[in-house]
């Protein structure tokens, strides 16, 4: 099994590029199922949850080409399409749930395994089927398996999600967009991936719009048109090498993003002194010797964004005094703590609040990564140790992170995947 030997201690100068964002190009692919034109994805990350989205494309009869070094996919579904997703590919991502509104809209009827993924929390379907039915969805929950169908296909109502969920939010436009009549949804998640997913969705001909900060407005169609879409940066990528050039007093230069997408994570980390220096596509981060304390809470966006929450906490351990994180969205991100603490953090949990003592020194270790942003948060405690910290389990780490090592050993790291 591969492993990460992280050596302490060196300043990160230098520039990264960020890769495509993975949490927009998976709803974007299982989107790709409405439409028997040609569909062409500019920009796609190269990690491991991408593969197996592709994989469980292909398990349905997909036509897929992916060039992985100009990062191009090519996508026709135009014939021979299966309704059903197995449990041996959508177990290891919780994102394999998405392909189930596409399947509805197009063919009336799907049998789609329940999800996995990391374990940080339910992420329960509920939400989902509950929705999907109010468009005229019958479904039932046998040996693991979603069985759904739709007699008379879907028909466009006026929803309105119980709380706020990404990835119900992404299922239900997609399922919409070919629905007979007008779908209203109410109370979505506006995360930047959610938009882009709908402007891929209007270049492929559907009828969406914004008609209010959390409602959105779909007249189902009949036919789609050949499309190419480029994928949006992505922002939790961005994140977390921002907050390793400020955790190391570095000196870095980040592009191909959109700064006023991160707007919310450039002001956390100007309030806590880090210096952040935002240009049209490009930010550069200077690392500082005071990091102030804070307090604050992980909520859906524009707030601060959940997947970012263990990568702020290890920087926040160097913080001048106690400081706090409540995690509002997973009821089970807390993982990291215990592993930071035994590289010497102070870290005490009570409920779904962390309790951060600062102005600590990690020390080296043999660490186990428990989930994706776990892990990259243990790579950021160990680039300030002194000595050699190895990182196992590294498979959540590859899920979500295109060639970091390859990435942090450009900007100065010692990182090295071993066997």
């Amino acid at each position: 099994m591969e492993k990460l030997e992280v050596i302490g201690v060196k300043k990160l100068k230098g520039n990264i590029k960020i890769s495509g964002s993975k949490n927009s190009s998976l709803p974007i692919l299982a989107a790709t199922l409405l439409s028997d034109k040609k569909v062409h994805i500019i920009n796609l990350p190269k990690v491991k949850d991408i593969e197996t989205m592709i994989l469980l494309l292909r398990s349905l009869g997909s036509k897929v080409k992916f060039n992985k070094k100009k990062k191009l996919i090519n996508i026709d579904n135009s014939k021979n399409i299966k309704t059903f997703a197995s449990y041996s590919l959508v177990k290891t991502m919780r994102a394999g749930i998405l392909v189930l509104g596409p399947l509805l809209a197009r063919f009336w009827k799907a049998k789609v395994s329940l999800p996995g993924g990391c374990a940080i929390g339910a992420r329960p379907v509920d939400i989902h089927l509950k929705a999907l039915s109010k468009l005229g969805v019958k479904y039932k929950i046998k040996n693991g398996y979603i069985h759904a169908n739709a007699p008379k296909g879907l028909i466009g109502n006026i929803i309105k999600f119980s709380k706020i969920s990404v990835g119900a939010t992404e299922n239900l436009i997609i399922a919409s967009s070919l629905a007979k009549g007008k779908t209203i949804l109410k109370n979505c998640a506006i995360e930047p991936e959610i938009k882009d997913l709908i402007n891929c969705l209007r270049k492929m001909g559907c009828n969406i719009k914004w008609s209010g900060k959390r409602t959105i407005t779909i007249i189902g169609v009949k036919k789609l048109l050949d499309v190419k879409y480029k994928v949006m940066f992505d922002r939790i990528e961005a994140g977390t090498y921002m907050i390793a050039s400020a955790l190391t007093g570095g000196n870095m230069k980040i592009t191909n993003i959109v700064p006023k997408i991160i707007n919310t994570e450039i002001n956390i980390l100007k309030k806590i002194g880090v210096k952040v220096i935002a240009k049209e596509n490009t930010i550069r981060v200077f690392g500082t010797k005071k990091i102030k304390s804070i307090k604050l809470k992980t909520s859906p966006y524009p707030g601060f964004p959940t997947d970012l929450q263990a990568q702020l906490m290890v920087l926040l351990c160097k913080a001048d005094g106690r400081s706090e994180i409540s995690e509002e969205i997973f009821e089970n991100r807390f993982m990291h703590a215990p592993e930071l603490n035994r590289m010497g953090a102070k870290i005490r949990i009570s409920g779904n609040r962390a309790i951060i003592e600062g102005n600590i020194n990690f020390k080296a270790a043999e660490l186990m990564a428990t989930d994706l942003r776990a892990s990259v948060s243990l790579i950021l405690a160990a680039l300030t140790t002194k000595g050699k910290s190895v990182l196992n389990r590294i498979y959540h780490l590859d899920r979500g992170y295109e060639y970091i090592e390859r990435k942090l050993r450009k900007v100065g790291a010692r990182i090295k995947r071993t066997s």
